[in-house]
Parts: C-alpha cells; sequence; structure tokens
C-alpha cells in the first residue's frame, strides 16, 4: 500500500489537473462565474494537500499511525464536497454540500495542526543511541 504521503500528493495533483482544465475551460468561454470555487480547488485541493504531502514525507515519524489517514479521511472528501458545492450555491443552489466540505476541511487543518505540535517539523534528530535519523536529509560534513 502506498503511503500517506503518496495519497495526498496524488489527490493534490488530481486537484491541479482538475483546476487547470476548468480553468481552460472558462478562459475558452470567456465565463468566470465559477473562479471562486476553482480557486478554492487550486488553494485547498492543490497546495495545501500538497503541503500536507512534503510535510508527511519531511516528518516520517509523523505518517505512522491511525491519526494521517483519519487526516486524509477529512481532507480529501472536504475539498471533494466543497468545491463542487460552491459552485452549486454560486448557480444559485442549496449551499450544503459547501458547507459539509467546508468543516471537513476545517476538521482536517485541526489534525494538521495538532500532528504539527505534537511532532514539529522534519525527521527526528537522533535515536536512543545517539544516531541521525535525517542523515538522508543532512548533507555529509
Amino acid at each position: 500500500m502506498r503511503d500517506i504521503a503518496f495519497v495526498f500528493f496524488l489527490a493534490a495533483a488530481l486537484c491541479v489537473t482538475g483546476g487547470m482544465i476548468w480553468g481552460l475551460q472558462m478562459s475558452a468561454t470567456h465565463d468566470h462565474a465559477m473562479s471562486g470555487a476553482h480557486a478554492h480547488l487550486n488553494l485547498v485541493g492543490w497546495v495545501t494537500l500538497a503541503l500536507f504531502a512534503v510535510y508527511y514525507r519531511l516528518t516520517p515519524q509523523a505518517a505512522r499511525g491511525w491519526l494521517p489517514r483519519v487526516h486524509a479521511a477529512l481532507a480529501i472528501p472536504g475539498v471533494a464536497l466543497m468545491v463542487p458545492g460552491i459552485a452549486i450555491a454560486i448557480a444559485g443552489g442549496a449551499p450544503l454540500l459547501a458547507i459539509v466540505g467546508s468543516f471537513l476541511t476545517f476538521g482536517s487543518m485541526l489534525v494538521f495542526l495538532f500532528t504539527v505540535i505534537r511532532h514539529g517539523f522534519g525527521a527526528a534528530p537522533a535515536d536512543a543511541r545517539g544516531n541521525r535519523m535525517d542523515a538522508l536529509l543532512t548533507p555529509a560534513e
């Protein structure tokens, strides 16, 4: 099975691909009515999910256990519901999907905040024997 960093980065890449296609469609039709939803797809979908992936890759101790899976289970459906929900709301429909997606996205950010506070940033500096755990990330001296 792929690790959590891969899951987040794949979701981010799918979001930016969809965002680019949507942007091209808006440009070709000169109809930018959905630019708010498009912006959320690119910012929350591409940028935020990609940053989560980078964090988990650079902080491997944070990527272990069940909490990163909960994080992904909130973040990815959050974007998947929020973006079409915003589009529906812009078109005059009920904002329910946007609201649900926004709460899932906010919940995922709270999980991420907790994770960053708990694990810091970057690989653990040393194990019990004093060996560098981040030797692959540190240039040779």
